[in-house]
């Protein structure tokens, strides 16, 4: 097997990360991911995005490199980071 690339320091979770990889994620999407998870972003507001407010959207769409958020509605956050 060909030894893998190292990300580079930005990249705080990079086990995360190369699952990611491996499994057809693009580099960008992968780094996000595995950076929002090493800061402790993912899994831990078990409540449904639609009892968050919109501010807490935001702050969410802003930890995983969502693009637009500035301008969009909280039901617009809300598909956006299910999407991502």
């Amino acid at each position: 097997m060909p030894e893998k690339k190292d990300p580079g320091p930005s990249v705080k979770n990079k086990k995360t990360y190369e699952a990611l990889r491996d499994d057809g994620a693009s580099k960008e999407k992968a780094a996000r991911i595995a950076n929002a998870q090493a800061k402790g972003n993912i899994d831990h507001d078990s409540r449904k995005l639609e009892d968050r407010t919109k501010e807490e959207l935001y702050d969410e769409a802003q930890e995983i490199g969502i693009e637009g958020r500035s301008d969009m509605s909280k039901d617009e956050l809300i598909a956006a980071i299910r999407d991502s």
